[in-house]
Parts: structure tokens; sequence; C-alpha cells
């Protein structure tokens, strides 16, 4: 996947926007005001791409074992965030886009069950 197709499908997501809260280089996409995904511009343009994306502990410990490029999350909780190295080649479009779904339904089912409701979520 490339950044335009990784933008749109985080942006085909209900109630998701777009911003630069840490600099002019960090793509951040959010929910609700809470953050699903995040892929730092600068890397894609050196041809290093990768997207932080949040992940359910239990399935982080069994991406990161079977996936070389799935890591924990780099300047994020371990715990809670993955770093996907796209450059590397290993993960499909499809795999890549499943975890963006996971990461945006983590976020929303963190959410009070009243944001949920306003959303329509």
């Amino acid at each position: 996947m490339n950044i335009d197709q990784v933008r749109n499908y985080c942006l085909s997501k209900p109630h998701t926007t777009e911003h630069f809260p840490f600099d002019k280089n960090t793509l951040v996409f959010k929910v609700a005001g809470k953050m699903f995904a995040l892929t730092p511009l600068d890397k894609w343009d050196k041809g290093e791409a990768s997207i932080n994306l949040k992940a359910n502990p239990e399935y982080s410990i069994k991406l990161r074992a079977i996936y070389k490029s799935i890591e924990p999350g780099f300047h994020m909780n371990k715990k809670h965030w993955n770093s996907i190295y796209l450059y590397k080649g290993e993960l499909d479009a499809s795999l890549i886009m499943e975890l963006i779904d996971h990461s945006y339904v983590m976020v929303v089912n963190g959410l009070s069950k009243k944001s949920r409701i306003s959303l329509g979520l």
C-alpha cells in the first residue's frame, strides 16, 4: 500500500479526522478525538514506510511472533501499540487494512457508550 491508499482507507472509517498534532511530518488519524493510527510522512519519502496502530495486547504478541514487520510501537505504549513496517514488503494490503480496522475498533470500543451512541457507532 502507498501513503494515499493508507490515508484514504483510514479516512473511510466513520467520523475519522486527520491531524498533525506533534509535528509537520507525523500524520495522525483520530476517531472522536482519539488516535487509532499515525504515520511518519518523512519515512515514506525515504522508502521506509511505517504506520503505528493500536491493538489488543494478546493479539499484538501473536502478530509480533508471526511477522518480522510488526514490532512494539516506536515511541508508543509497547503493550497497546504496534509499529507496522510496510516497506519490508512482508504484509499484503488485506492484512494492513485488517490491522487498521482492528485499531479503529479498539478505539471505538474504548469510547463511552454515550459517545458511541452520539456518533452512531
